[in-house]
């Protein structure tokens, strides 16, 4: 994972086509052929000591003080009120239990809260994490996340990723008890239909335990009245949000082998093809559920003789989209490359194909979803650590727009904004004006105040760019059609200025992507990063070498090792 996170982001362009070249082929056969594959950040062989309170905090939490007076960004690393938070002892005992469900009440009330990346996780999770080390009390928390998270609170099903995430790995006892517990079947689907809440939660609880576990486990949580009950869940009967968390926990078993070939024989790809018409709908709900569905279909769970969407997808007008060439195997992409979307566990970013170095330019987003995404302007500085929760906003190149929790993120640090919160449906415009020398956000037309903070580190190569929680989803405007609120100053659109070549804007499959990387053929002894030069430089003091000295010249801190890079030392070349 640390070469996969360094991948995506520590590169230029060039160096990322090489990455991919190296790299993705052993990702997407992985993705193929694997049967403890898992998505996300999660492994099989994590250990159940990692919930002990000395845990470090989940990947997308950071808390901001909530008080009248507090400072317009926040520098201050912990609220210095609140006791630091310390281990318990081998004498000391456990805090004292509280009611689960309270507790699951308490952390969905904070979660718009959390924002810093280095504070401890609130109390009530820090609670549900201890319970969570005996068998019995991760069944009660497993059952209160079902049973008491509200269906209508956006953030509901991150919630319940957050804690299931954190929480030990469940024994093969737990995993028994809550399958003779939840005794799922297409008929108690049938009855779940009549409480949507329950019936969302028990599928987005299924997807979690199935990204987090892998091989045998895994196939074991897919009992015959698991798939039943998962595919009698995508029926027209189903509440839409229903439907799209049981396809999501559908997706996420099938990345154990034997459970996709296990889906697929159930016949879900003629279910698919009726859900994916609703790819465009006008409903927020609708329209995602048919992002997955096409998704899948495209990806996962094949159609034979059905057309492929990137091949009747009409990009004659495109001339600049999301950059699908140097983002991670996580976020998923429309195949027109205008829409994003992620269901994993970690913070995944990605930027536009086109960048800029002068003048005014404006792009805009519709939000699909109105939970947590960062949205705004990156450089070709920025780094972003997508299983360590940083994005757009978390560093001196990027300034981010966060619709959710009402922020302005810079440096990792936020400030708040007079904006409402965001909803299904807004646009938020970008202007980005180099000759001023700053950024104006607009939501649905309403201006901010420009922010001019990122311009001290960076002055030039800025893209569009957005990083996204679990569950989130937007479309892009980089001006292919009239934007819905233009600025009142005259601006330049990506899409007036950019080009891509044919074979650029096609969005493959993965299938077909790794079919294409099985045909490259690569030197010996070339550079493992760009594959185009010899590989002649060693890093130090780590040692580690396989890379050209212009690749190594890019990075602050070696891929394999992540110790900080003091001098990199030419080798004398040997010639055959």
């Amino acid at each position: 994972m640390i070469i996969a996170t360094w991948i995506v982001f520590y590169a230029s362009r060039s160096l990322a086509r090489g990455l991919l070249l190296t790299l993705e082929l052993h990702f997407l056969r992985f993705w193929e052929t694997s049967a403890a594959g898992t998505m996300g950040n999660n492994c099989i062989c994590r250990e159940d000591s990692e919930a002990e309170d000395d845990t470090a905090p989940p990947n997308q939490l950071r808390q901001v003080e909530n008080t009248a007076t507090e400072p317009e960004v926040r520098s201050r690393p912990r609220d210095p009120v609140r006791p630091p938070r310390r281990g318990r002892g081998p004498h000391e005992p456990r805090r004292k239990k509280q009611n689960v469900d309270g507790l699951v009440l308490d952390t969905l009330a904070v979660i718009r809260t959390l924002v810093d990346n280095d504070q401890e996780p609130p109390y009530s999770m820090i609670t549900l994490h201890e319970m969570a080390e005996t068998d019995e009390g991760w069944l009660e928390v497993v059952q209160s996340l079902i049973r008491v998270i509200p269906l209508e609170d956006p953030l509901g099903p991150a919630v319940i990723t957050l804690l299931l995430d954190e929480c030990p790995l469940p024994t093969k006892d737990a995993l028994q008890k809550l399958s003779e517990m939840l005794n799922l079947s297409g008929a108690v689907a049938c009855q779940d239909a009549s409480s949507p809440a329950k019936h969302r939660n028990t599928t987005a609880v299924l997807g979690c335990l199935a990204e987090k576990l892998a091989g045998p486990a895994s196939i074991g949580l897919l009992s015959p009245g698991t798939l039943e009950y998962l595919l009698e869940s995508l029926s027209s009967e189903s509440h839409p949000t229903v439907m799209l968390f049981a396809l999501i926990a559908l997706e996420k078993f099938a990345q154990t082998s034997e459970n996709k070939l296990t889906v697929s024989e159930s016949s879900i790809s003629n279910r698919l093809m009726i859900l994916e018409t609703w790819a465009n709908h006008t409903d927020s709900l609708k329209r995602q559920v048919g992002f997955c569905a096409q998704w899948s279909l495209d990806n996962l769970f094949l159609k034979e003789g059905r057309q492929f969407t990137y091949e009747k997808v009409n990009l004659n007008n495109i001339n600049a989209m999301l950059n699908s060439n140097d983002v991670s195997e996580y976020l998923k992409i429309s195949p027109s490359g205008m829409e994003a979307r992620c269901d994993a566990s970690s913070f995944e970013s990605v930027r536009c194909t086109f960048c800029v170095d002068s003048g005014v330019w404006y792009y805009e987003v519709t939000v699909v979803t109105s939970g947590v995404m960062q949205i705004g302007w990156a450089t070709k500085d920025s780094k972003f650590l997508n299983h360590e929760g940083y994005g757009i906003g978390d560093d001196e190149y990027s300034c981010a727009y966060d619709g959710c929790r009402q922020l302005i993120w810079y440096n990792a640090r936020s400030k708040p904004h007079s904006h409402t919160c965001w909803k299904e449906g807004d646009t938020i415009g970008f202007l980005l004006d180099l000759s001023k020398k700053q950024m104006v956000f607009y939501l649905n037309g309403n201006q901010l105040p420009p922010e001019k903070q990122v311009f001290s580190s960076a002055t030039s190569g800025f893209f569009a760019a957005a990083s996204f929680m679990s569950y989130q989803q937007c479309e892009f405007n980089f001006g292919a059609k009239p934007f819905r609120y233009q600025p009142p100053v005259k601006f330049s659109t990506f899409n007036d200025y950019a080009s891509l070549a044919s074979d650029e804007k096609i969005i493959l499959p993965r299938h077909r992507r790794l079919a294409l990387l099985k045909q490259v053929s690569i030197r010996d002894n070339c550079c493992t990063l760009c594959c185009d030069k010899m590989a002649d430089t060693e890093l130090k003091p780590c040692g580690h070498s396989g890379m050209c000295m212009e690749c190594a010249l890019l990075l602050e801190t070696c891929p394999l090792c992540r110790q900080d890079i003091k001098t990199r030392v030419a080798l004398i070349a040997h010639v055959s």
